[in-house]
């Protein structure tokens, strides 16, 4: 069983940034794929950002490419979701994800087998 706990959340204004992190517990954190979804109120859960176990390689949805990070450091266990430039529409409550082995296409929910709670993120305009 892994547990993940999301912190870094808040209230910023447009144009600022955040960066959440994710802490893992539970061993073998370097085999889990990690992704960040979100979601807005009335509205479906929506990818943001994943980093694959395997290669390092970093996904992201389009709405957050080039203001987005997705980084991890595996001696932590830990994930982080680096936000610049902050806009209203990214004010969503953001939850971290593990998959274990994960593999591409990793912009899925299916692809992951633990979920944090999540933590919330608003942007004022």
């Amino acid at each position: 069983q892994v547990q993940l706990v999301e912190s870094g959340g808040g209230l910023v204004q447009a144009g600022a940034s955040l960066r959440l992190s994710c802490a893992a517990s539970g061993r073998a954190f370097n085999r889990y794929s990690m992704g960040w979804f979100r979601q807005a109120l009335g509205k479906e859960r929506e990818f943001a950002a994943a980093i694959s176990w395997s290669d390092g390689r970093r996904y992201y949805a389009d709405s957050v490419k080039g203001r987005f990070s997705i980084s991890r450091d595996n001696a932590e266990n830990t994930v982080y979701l680096q936000m610049n430039s902050l806009e209203p529409e990214d004010t969503a409550v953001y939850y971290c994800a593990a998959g274990v082995h994960g593999r591409p296409p990793l912009d899925s929910g299916n692809a992951y087998d633990y979920w944090g709670q999540g933590t919330q993120v608003t942007v004022s305009s």
